[in-house]
């Protein structure tokens, strides 16, 4: 099994604009970028505002559960289905969640967490 991590990092708007300046600056000397993708929050405070117990224990069930919908996962969790949809909205927004709608029967939207790490990364 293949092992896909997603990064969560601290940055500054600072910090992000001078490495999107230095990636810039690279393209266009036609040298090759590798590509980084990751979610970055400004201060710790701000990412434990969105990263909260209650939307890590969604990313967590989803994972071992592999709920079938959204209101699969709600009863599982015990939660109102609306704030369910509402974290879960947020998550995608993020990129931290798929959200699949079925094709098949009643139409469902079934969330997904496709990796399998993640990582936190705090520059001092």
């Amino acid at each position: 099994m293949k092992v896909k991590n997603v990064k969560i990092g601290i940055r500054t708007k600072e910090e992000a604009f001078i490495e999107a300046k230095e990636v810039m600056n690279r393209l266009s000397k036609g040298e090759k970028v590798k590509m980084q993708t990751g979610v970055y929050f400004e201060n710790l405070d701000a990412m434990r505002k969105i990263l909260t117990e209650k939307r890590l224990e969604i990313l967590h069930t989803i994972k071992e559960k592999h709920p079938s919908s959204t209101y699969e996962l709600a009863k599982i969790l015990h939660r109102d289905l609306t704030n369910v949809i509402d974290d879960l909205n947020y998550l995608k927004e993020l990129g931290l969640v798929e959200l699949k709608k079925s094709k098949t029967g009643r139409e469902k939207t079934i969330p997904t967490v496709d990796y399998d790490k993640i990582l936190l990364e705090i520059g001092v």
